[in-house]
């Protein structure tokens, strides 16, 4: 499993903390994912450093379940062993998970809160971005509810249903609104308004594989 990323980018991830622990037992280890850190290595040799190596640094038998994009930052849990792997691995896939991200989104959001409700695909040429294909592209919902408007920005709480590929900054470009430093997706004030993709993984609630009781992580907003 590799992560894609640009050859000519200049991967320089961040050094400290190497690997934030918010919890971790026999079953479960969730870590919060700096903004710059691949979730999984990429293709080339200089973008090997990642969340799952550091994350095996220090947890051997650690493994990777679900991906982060690696601008956005946020809470991401990896599995302890085989049963939990699985178990979580199928908590994923049919959405028995909620995930809560936070987002500064360029502009004025005029409704309070609302849903998107628009199918995607990968722009193959200009991969990885990806973009909205009535014809071809996978269902995608995302719901949001505003926060606060600040003088040029809206902070945004994001409820994805599905789990597509760059869903929540599509989804956030299409309603008029893209995130705040998306170097993808943002242009001219949009992408300076941001020294990073305002965008942060705030919480994931789960079944522990243990006892199937529900819990949740979170961490805090770092922008």
């Amino acid at each position: 499993m590799t992560q894609s990323v640009p050859s000519t980018f200049d991967y320089r991830p961040p050094a400290d903390p190497y690997l934030a622990v918010l919890h971790a037992d026999e079953d479960l280890l969730v870590v919060d994912k700096p903004s710059g850190l691949l979730s999984v290595p990429g293709k080339r040799v200089e973008h090997a450093d990642c969340l799952e190596l550091r994350a095996r640094d220090a947890y051997p038998q650690a493994r990777i379940v679900h991906r982060l994009d690696m601008d956005t930052s946020g809470v991401m849990v990896l599995a302890m062993n085989p049963a939990a792997h699985r178990h979580l691995g199928l908590q994923f896939e049919r959405r028995k998970t909620a995930k809560t991200y936070l987002a500064d989104v360029w502009g004025h959001v005029a409704e309070n809160e609302g849903e998107i409700d628009l199918p995607l695909i990968c722009d193959w040429p200009n991969r990885p971005k990806q973009m909205v294909s009535f014809e071809h592209g996978k269902p995608a919902l995302t719901r949001f509810q505003v926060l606060e408007r600040f003088e040029v920005t809206t902070r945004v709480r994001l409820f994805p249903h599905t789990g597509r590929s760059h869903q929540l900054r599509v989804h956030m470009l299409a309603l008029g609104h893209p995130i705040a430093g998306d170097r993808f997706y943002a242009q001219g004030d949009a992408l300076a308004a941001s020294s990073r993709l305002a965008l942060h993984a705030e919480c994931l609630e789960l079944h522990h594989p243990a006892n199937g009781e529900r819990v949740s992580f979170r961490s805090a907003v770092p922008f």
